[in-house]
């Protein structure tokens, strides 16, 4: 078996997942205490790639990231930048298609704590960072794990998107689901089925483990 399709799986998922920690973190954060109306947009928006077929998503992305539309050739002129059967473009990609997967389950984990909390630390001068760090995100860990699990769960099952922006090329673009269907394809059901078979084993040891985890933070809770 050739194992680089997951290697690259493996590369992309991690990537994907920190760069969404960035992202998210303070996009959460801002759509569970802003005021503004305009959230309800950004948050419709951000949700939007549950609902769209990623074939649409990838579609659009395609086009956008063309040397031939303004953005690509932007990139390109500029920057030497092309994202489109590039292993940075399935990055960008990942990141827009599992942007959802990273802020609902930060956003609850917010919601989720006393606001009493929120106004004690500004009572004793505490600025939005040191609440942020010291209080926050301390006491949302769930949230955090299963915010990042579900990213990177959700990463390395990625197809229609990561297909459309990365195509199919070796050591480059091709990841397990690409893999995976370039054998169904090819008719070669005995590696599809190894692939296939190697995915759905690493997939429930992440999910398990995870479980186990805050299973384990739960119980302590409880009993403290």
């Amino acid at each position: 078996m050739n194992f680089e399709p997951f290697i690259l799986t493996l590369k992309l998922a991690t990537l994907t997942t920190c760069l969404l920690f960035m992202v998210g973190i303070p996009l959460a954060y801002w759509l569970a205490y802003s005021k503004y109306r305009i959230k309800y947009v950004v948050e419709a928006l951000v949700s939007m790639p549950l609902v769209l077929p990623p074939t649409v998503l990838g579609f659009y992305l395609l086009l956008a990231f063309s040397p031939e539309n303004q953005l690509g050739k932007f990139l390109d002129q500029y920057f030497d930048l092309r994202l489109v059967f590039t292993f940075h473009g399935l990055v960008l990609a990942s990141v827009i298609y599992s942007l959802p997967f990273m802020v609902q389950p930060l956003r609850s984990g917010f919601s989720g704590i006393p606001n009493a909390w929120l106004d004690a630390a500004k009572t004793m001068g505490k600025s939005s960072w040191a609440i942020l760090f010291r209080i926050l995100l301390p006491n949302m860990k769930n949230a955090l794990i299963t915010a990042g699990v579900l990213t990177f769960a959700h990463t390395i099952g990625e197809f229609g998107v990561v297909l459309m922006v990365g195509g199919n090329i070796p050591e480059e673009t091709r990841v397990i689901s690409v893999a995976i269907y370039n054998e169904v394809e090819g008719m070669n059901y005995a590696m599809a089925n190894q692939y296939s078979l190697l995915l759905i084993a690493f997939s429930f040891t992440v999910l398990l483990v995870t479980y186990l985890i805050n299973h384990r933070k739960n119980h302590m809770l409880s009993y403290d």
